[in-house]
């Protein structure tokens, strides 16, 4: 596994000594050498390399990576640039941004450029073994992902966590800076979007708190590749 950098280091460096992480690393370690794990292991840490903890903006958390070969790479809901077919749930994400902010539906699901712009695109598990759904759950991860979000609510600074679902929201209790803004609705899967996830209108709501605090707001829009 490649090691984390920059400042999320500094902010979560004793996790790396915990008996939890050593289990984990060891878990982990083994299921990459025995069978086939997404996503590849260089880009399992790539939501904190692609934003370090100083730009985090927003925190976007999802549960668990796609589990389909070519998909994960390592930031929530983003699927690499050459999938014929989005997931479901980021074809519902599209769909919200459309009706929220009038952004077209792109091409493709690939989110670095939300990440590059200060997006957070956590996973409460940043593994999983191929075509098994949270195969990875309870092996020491969500500890870990638990040290990241906390290191994010300790900053003095305003940013947007962007809770879909019940387990997404089971972190609110983590929650309680101030100057954050914490935005609930229900998951984009096809399951439960209709129950409060399509309308939410979380993207216009997260631009104004951050305008409003005198923050560059997020640019959503993820464009066409041709």
């Amino acid at each position: 596994m490649a090691m984390l950098t920059d400042d999320w280091m500094e902010s979560v460096k004793e996790e790396f000594q915990k008996p939890y992480y050593k289990e984990l690393y060891q878990f982990v370690k083994d299921e990459y050498e025995n069978t086939l794990v997404f996503p590849p292991s260089d880009d399992i840490f790539n939501a904190m390399h692609f934003t370090p903890l100083s730009k985090v903006k927003v925190l976007l958390l999802g549960q668990d990576p796609y589990h389909n070969v070519n998909q994960a790479h390592g930031l929530s809901f983003s699927v690499l640039p050459n999938q014929p077919k989005l997931p479901p749930s980021l074809q519902n994400i599209y769909k919200e941004l459309r009706d929220d902010l009038g952004c077209y539906i792109p091409n493709n699901g690939y989110l670095k450029k939300w990440a590059d712009q200060g997006v957070l695109l956590l996973n409460t598990v940043l593994t999983v073994r191929a075509h098994q759904a949270n195969s990875h759950q309870g092996h020491g991860w969500e500890k870990f992902t638990d040290a990241i979000i906390q290191a994010v609510n300790a900053q003095d600074r305003p940013i947007v966590y962007l809770l879909w679902g019940r387990p997404a929201q089971k972190k609110a209790s983590m929650l309680n800076n101030p100057k954050h803004l914490i935005l609930k609705a229900a998951h984009p899967s096809p399951l439960s979007a209709n129950n409060g996830f399509f309308g939410c209108k979380h993207f216009s709501q997260a631009n104004e708190f951050l305008k409003a605090n005198g923050v560059e707001p997020i640019d959503w829009q993820i464009e066409n590749i041709e």
